[in-house]
C-alpha cells in the first residue's frame, strides 16, 4: 500500500502538521524533531505528493525556469542545478522555453503566472537582462531571481546572481598575450546578451593594458552557436592579415572555429590558438581540447533557485510568524581560466 503522511506521523510519534512542516522545510521545527521525522520518511520511503500539496494549500510548491538560449549544454546545466535545489526543499520545477524576441512574450509570461500557480521564477539571459521582462515580472508581484552578467543594470541587486564575464575574458585574453599573440580575433555572441558586451569589454581592456591597438576588423558580430563560430573564423582566417589567435565568446563558437581551421588545413595550436568560454562539454569533446573559462553553471543555477525559494518560503513563513534566512547563498561568480591544448605560443 502507498505510504501516507499519516504513516510517517505515526512512525515518528508526532502530529501530521509537524510532518508537514518538516517536509516543507519550515524553520519552526526543533532539530531533534526534524531528525526523527526524516528518519521515519527514509524508513518508510515516503514520497510527498507535490501536485496534491499544491492543490490543497494556499501556498504553491512550484517554481518556473524560463529560458531562450541556443546553447543546449547551458540550459541542461541550469535545469539540473535548479532541480537539485528544488528537490532538497520539496519543490517542483516548471520548465518553460520561450522566444525572447517575440512580441507576445509578456502576455505569455502573464499567462504562465496566472495559470500555472507558481511560487517563484528563475530568469536567465536574455530574459533576465530585459527591462521590459523585469517590469512585467514586477507587475505580477512574483518572487524572482535573475542570473545576469555583472555588467548588467542592477537596480534590484538583491534579486540577482551575477557572473563577472569581463574579468574572465580579461584573463583569457591576457593568457593569449602572454603567449606572445599580438593579433587576436574576437567572435561576439548575440548582441541581446549582456555577457557578449562584458566579454568584449574584458578583451578590449586586456589589449589596452598590454599597450596594443584595438583593431575593429578583428572583432566580428555573431551568435552563441557552432555555425556562427564556423562563419566568423572563416572570415578572420581568410582575411589578408589573419590573426594568430581567436577568442570565441563561448565553447560552441570555439568548436566551430576549430572546425573552420581544420577545413583550411590550419594546425592548432602550432599555427593558430583558439579559446572559448564557459567550459561546457564542447571544450573537452573537441580535438585538441579547448582552453576556456570555467563557468559553474550548475552551481550558479542552484544558488539562484535557493535564493528564489528562500524568498517564497520566507513569504509563507511570514504568514506563520517565522523568518526566512538567505545567508550563505553565493551571489557573485567569476569564471576561472582553464588552460588546455588549443592555445600555444604565437607562430614566429
Amino acid at each position: 500500500m502507498k505510504v501516507t503522511i499519516n504513516d510517517v506521523a505515526a512512525q515518528a510519534g508526532v502530529s501530521i502538521k509537524t510532518v508537514s512542516r518538516v517536509i516543507n522545510n519550515e524553520p519552526s521545527v526543533r532539530p531533534a524533531t526534524r531528525k526523527k521525522v526524516m528518519e521515519a520518511v527514509a524508513a518508510l520511503n515516503y514520497q510527498p505528493n507535490l501536485a496534491a500539496r499544491n492543490l490543497a494549500g494556499t501556498r504553491s510548491y512550484t517554481i518556473a525556469f524560463i529560458y531562450d538560449n541556443p546553447n543546449a549544454y547551458y540550459v541542461i546545466d541550469m535545469q539540473n542545478g535548479i532541480l537539485e535545489a528544488c528537490k532538497a526543499r520539496g519543490y517542483e520545477l516548471l520548465i518553460h522555453p520561450s522566444n525572447s524576441k517575440s512580441e507576445a512574450v509578456h502576455d505569455e509570461l502573464k499567462n504562465l503566472v496566472e495559470h500555472s500557480r507558481i511560487a517563484g521564477l528563475v530568469l536567465t539571459p536574455p530574459f533576465s537582462e530585459s527591462q521590459a521582462v523585469i517590469d512585467t515580472v514586477k507587475s505580477l508581484n512574483l518572487d524572482h531571481v535573475r542570473i545576469v552578467s555583472a555588467d548588467a543594470s542592477l537596480e534590484d541587486e538583491e534579486n540577482c546572481i551575477q557572473v563577472d564575464d569581463s574579468a574572465a575574458a580579461y584573463d583569457l585574453t591576457r593568457h593569449l598575450l602572454q603567449l606572445d599573440h599580438k593579433r587576436i580575433g574576437f567572435l561576439c555572441g548575440g548582441e541581446e546578451h549582456v555577457s557578449t558586451h562584458g566579454r568584449l569589454d574584458g578583451y578590449r581592456r586586456a589589449l589596452r593594458d598590454a599597450g596594443l591597438p584595438i583593431e575593429e576588423d578583428l572583432i566580428l558580430k555573431g551568435e552563441y552557436s557552432f555555425d556562427s563560430g564556423v562563419e566568423g573564423a572563416k572570415k578572420l582566417l581568410g582575411s589578408a592579415k589573419p590573426p594568430t589567435a581567436i577568442f570565441a565568446s563561448n565553447d560552441e563558437m570555439a568548436a566551430g572555429a576549430l572546425f573552420a581551421a581544420r577545413l583550411m588545413h590550419i594546425e592548432i595550436p602550432q599555427q593558430l590558438s583558439i579559446v572559448g568560454f564557459e567550459d561546457s562539454p564542447f571544450s573537452r569533446q573537441t580535438w585538441p581540447k579547448l582552453t576556456t573559462a570555467h563557468q559553474p553553471n550548475n552551481e550558479i543555477a542552484k544558488c539562484a533557485a535557493a535564493l528564489v525559494l528562500s524568498k517564497a518560503r520566507g513569504k509563507g513563513a511570514a504568514e506563520s510568524g517565522t523568518a526566512s534566512k538567505e545567508a550563505g547563498i553565493k551571489r557573485e561568480f567569476t569564471p576561472e581560466l582553464v588552460v588546455r591544448d588549443s592555445s600555444g605560443p604565437a607562430p614566429s
